[in-house]
């Protein structure tokens, strides 16, 4: 068996040597942010792909882009030094129709950088692709992807990997990973908040994804997992990331038509941005909405999600864990029929300091309980310095799901309502200031 392993090596290293390059120089773009180079860049990634693949280098300097297509067995390599701005000019982008339905494959959408039912594809090196998203204004609620680009998109996509790289300024969404399978995400920097829908990475209905060593930076959620589709979100591992947001860091949800399955959340850290200077949507008091949400609105169904060992310094609701019944379908005239269901989730290990006073909550709905949810070894320390609160009358059974959608909550630590099978295991509270509330408050629990 170590022979095989050698021998694989070795095969993979002599595969990486004679791969060849294609220097997007050679194919005439030109380091003057000026001067377009979307054409020379996609000759030489087309060149590159139709010879059988290899790498397309970047060089140092300033490139200017639109719209590029990658294409299967091609590596885009930006050396250290290496910029891809996107142009600030929404003529210089593409529309792209993907026939994989989805609440994001709806219309024909615009972004920096496309693949489509790709495979073996790579963006890696040490430079940068900057989108300039601030240059493209909100104009509707739904705009983005369609008035304003997305960095990245890839869908129905196999073995892709991103690493390395630093990612900045998306006009919405930094990266989405549509129903792809078998995606590695290491080592990368992302730094989004420029606009609105600043999303840091969101993957969707994807399997077999490990998200390791990423540092994010957003306005909007962070790390999140969606499920826009029918295709379940599974297999997925989050490890040794840093992420800040004004939002929520780390997320399952919206989006929740297929749902989660087998998920690993481990070794992260959530904490404020270092850069404060702008904000678009979130908690007002830039903490961030919550370190840890786990969703489900639209029928689908979240289950063997473990979180362990997270430090969370700030947030307003660290922990928010919600069943509703928003019940949006994913294309129309398709409706969702049924109640989604949350069960067997896991959370070990998670300090959170500096907390806002509102409390972490786990809902359900009559007669559709959350299931099977183990918490230990969790403390919080939090603002408190409230006084009792009232139990909320109105589920909000069809509201969007945020962890602060009833306000400050009428228990300190959680507010458990709906629910079975809940479990609390050295689960410690603290307040800076004083707080009339208790520590628990249960609701329709068994």
């Amino acid at each position: 068996m170590k022979r095989i392993g050698i021998l694989l090596s070795l095969g993979l290293l002599l595969q990486t040597a004679v791969a060849k390059s294609y220097d997007i120089t050679d194919f005439g773009a030109k380091s003057d942010t000026t001067q377009l180079s979307t054409g020379a860049i996609q000759a030489a990634i087309d060149r590159c792909s139709v010879a059988g693949g290899g790498r397309v280098v970047v060089p140092a300097g300033k490139y200017k882009t639109g719209t590029l297509v990658l294409r299967s067995h091609v590596d885009l390599y930006l050396e250290a030094g290496a910029t891809l701005y996107g142009s600030t000019d929404l003529k210089d982008y593409m529309k792209m129709k993907s026939d994989y339905v989805s609440l994001r494959t709806c219309d024909s959408t615009i972004q920096l950088i496309y693949a489509d039912g790709v495979e073996c594809v790579s963006i890696s090196g040490q430079g940068t692709i900057d989108g300039r998203g601030a240059a493209f204004k909100k104009l509707s609620w739904n705009d983005e992807g369609i008035t304003r680009p997305h960095l990245l998109r890839f869908i129905q996509s196999k073995d892709i990997s991103v690493s390395g790289v630093t990612l900045r300024n998306s006009g919405c969404w930094m990266q989405h990973y549509l129903a792809c399978d078998r995606l590695h995400i290491s080592g990368i920097k992302v730094f989004n908040r420029n606009n609105y829908n600043n999303d840091a990475i969101d993957i969707d209905g994807c399997h077999d994804v490990v998200v390791s060593d990423v540092m994010a930076d957003s306005d909007d959620d962070g790390i999140t997992l969606k499920s826009t589709s029918p295709r379940l979100c599974e297999n997925v591992v989050i490890a040794n990331c840093i992420v800040s947001s004004y939002c929520n860091a780390i997320k399952l949800g919206t989006e929740t038509n297929g749902g989660f399955r087998n998920i690993n959340i481990l070794n992260c850290i959530v904490k404020p941005s270092d850069d404060q200077s702008t904000q678009f949507f979130g908690d007002p008091s830039k903490r961030g909405t919550s370190a840890i949400s786990l969703e489900i609105v639209d029928g689908g169904v979240l289950e063997n999600v473990h979180v362990s060992n997270i430090v969370a310094e700030g947030t307003e609701s660290p922990i928010f864990i919600r069943l509703g019944n928003r019940a949006r379908g994913y294309a129309k005239g398709v409706p969702v029929t049924q109640v989604g269901r949350i069960r067997n989730v896991h959370l070990s290990d998670i300090t959170v300091t500096g907390a806002g006073a509102s409390g972490c909550s786990i809902t359900g709905l009559p007669g559709h309980p959350v299931e099977d949810v183990w918490l230990s070894n969790i403390t919080i320390q939090q603002n408190g310095g409230c006084r009792q609160v009232e139990v909320p009358a109105d589920e909000k059974e069809k509201d969007y799901p945020e962890a602060t959608m009833w306000g400050v909550l009428p228990a300190k630590g959680f507010f458990v309502r709906h629910a079975r099978r809940i479990s609390f295991d050295h689960v410690e509270l603290t307040t800076a200031q004083p707080d009339e509330r208790p520590d628990f408050v249960r609701i329709d629990v068994e």
